[in-house]
């Protein structure tokens, strides 16, 4: 593929804190391997991202739920010290939707994509999508958005029961509300009761007809629209596997070629005038199995290297060659590709394969963040055993075993802000995968590395099909 133009640094992106985010490492490793000068703006506090010896430089992000304004004086410090024009990429929805909001105070510190005032902001608005889709003709889950109580009782008798809540803006919810950004209601007062609380949630509460899991239910399509509007590199994917089982992120996934999906993806985004990264999460439902659009997420999905074409093009490189006026290699699809994060398929990931397969963590010329994934991991996993066998301890225990893994699989599935992604209902975890996990975990070294704060997954993670 042509070479990037490497006088151009980029900075990544994200505010959210969540130290497993694997498609952060993804995006240091995809412009560091090209000889990208890579800046991480982002709490990497207990992250094996920050062992990567791709990353140039590390810089303090804004808080969470931080206001725009503090998100620019962040960004601008950081174009100081990097004192020339970088390509700016947001790695998560608060980030994607505040670059979008400081376009014009942020250039020409930073090269970025054209786009539409305040487009990637309506997309990730789950209720503003609702009305995008029905005007592109691309098919989404009835979605009503109640006034009031009575308009929420009314939403679960013509929606019927289950069905989904959410919250229009969830990376605006306040931390330790308990709030989770989508949820399965199954009565009337369970939906009265979360839109009482819609003043905390900082949001509009939506109820979406519930789309049942299944295999061979969960897609998604990531791309990169250039600067003339052609969706260029990515392409169509399945959920092979999730974490938790039926309504988490993508654990497995495989590219596997569907103009069913595509094609409504990419006329949603021309129809947008969309520019940029995206990543769209679909569930198909009724007799045809017609994909429905769940997430439009304005920003890079965190399995986005499992379309990396037989050029070397992925959707990240796609937006560096962009905006720095190089041309984008045509690379032919890899269909069978897999995508496994390890952490959450430690089983699928030691197995012998003789496709093309791409982990999340390992990787031979950057080891260092695979290994310290595992002995962190260990330590999480360990600690939240604990929570579950035996509250108030301190020490993590020395071993596992089958019931220990069931209930750490409970544990990681349901706890946190995460809940069911897209019209997808919290089913039980996958208990083959707790005890995945927990055979990693009595070969891990949980009391090497300290880990300072939980490191469960996040909604950004959990919602779809990052």
């Amino acid at each position: 593929m042509p070479p990037l133009d490497t006088r151009v640094p980029a900075v990544l992106l994200r505010i959210d804190p969540n130290p497993f985010h694997h498609g952060t490492l993804g995006a240091v490793r995809s412009l560091g391997r090209a000889g990208v000068e890579v800046h991480l703006v982002a709490d990497v506090t207990g992250s094996p991202v920050r062992a990567s010896r791709y990353v140039r430089q590390l810089h303090p992000p804004p808080a969470p739920g931080a206001p725009v304004a503090e998100v620019a004086a962040v960004l601008l410090r950081v174009a100081a010290r990097v004192a020339r024009p970088a390509v700016l990429i947001a790695l998560d929805d608060a980030g994607a939707v505040a670059v979008s909001r400081l376009g014009a105070e942020l250039s020409p510190a930073y090269l970025l994509p054209p786009q539409p005032d305040g487009l990637p902001e309506r997309v990730a608005d789950k209720a503003e999508l609702a009305r995008l889709c029905a005007a592109a003709d691309v098919a989404h889950p009835v979605t009503l958005v109640p006034e009031s109580a009575a308009q929420a009782v009314a939403a679960a008798r013509r929606l019927g029961l289950p069905m989904v809540a959410k919250w229009s803006r969830p990376w605006l919810l306040p931390p330790g509300s308990g709030l989770r950004s989508t949820v399965v209601v199954r009565s009337a007062r369970e939906a009265c009761e979360l839109y009482a609380r819609r003043e905390e949630a900082g949001s509009r509460l939506l109820l979406q007809q519930f789309l049942p899991p299944g295999d061979d239910r969960d897609w998604f399509f990531h791309g990169y629209a250039d600067r003339s509007g052609a969706v260029r590199a990515g392409g169509t994917g399945r959920k092979l596997l999730a974490w938790p089982r039926g309504a988490g992120l993508t654990a497995v996934g495989e590219w596997t070629p569907d103009a069913s999906v595509r094609v409504p993806a990419e006329r949603l985004a021309r129809e947008l005038g969309y520019r940029g990264i995206l990543d769209l999460d679909f569930r198909r439902h009724g007799p045809a199995g017609r994909p429905h659009l769940l997430d439009f997420n304005p920003r890079a999905g965190a399995q986005f290297r499992l379309f990396t074409d037989t050029a070397g093009l992925d959707v990240v490189r796609a937006q560096h060659l962009d905006l720095t006026h190089r041309p984008l290699p045509s690379g032919a699809e890899r269909p069978g590709r897999v995508f496994v994060v390890e952490n959450y398929a430690p089983l699928t990931a030691l197995r012998r394969t003789r496709g093309d397969r791409e982990p999340a963590w390992h990787a031979d010329d950057d080891p260092a963040p695979g290994r310290a994934m595992w002995a962190l991991w260990g330590r999480h996993v360990s600690r939240r055993l604990l929570t579950r066998l035996r509250p108030g301890a301190t020490e993590p225990a020395a071993g596992t075993s089958a019931e220990t893994a069931e209930a750490a699989g409970e544990a990681l599935g349901e706890s946190g802000r995460g809940g069911a992604r897209g019209g997808s209902a919290p089913e039980t975890p996958d208990r083959s995968g707790a005890v995945e996990q927990a055979r990693v975990v009595r070969q891990a070294s949980p009391r090497s590395v300290a880990l300072p704060h939980p490191a469960e997954p996040t909604d950004e993670e959990r919602t779809g099909s990052r």
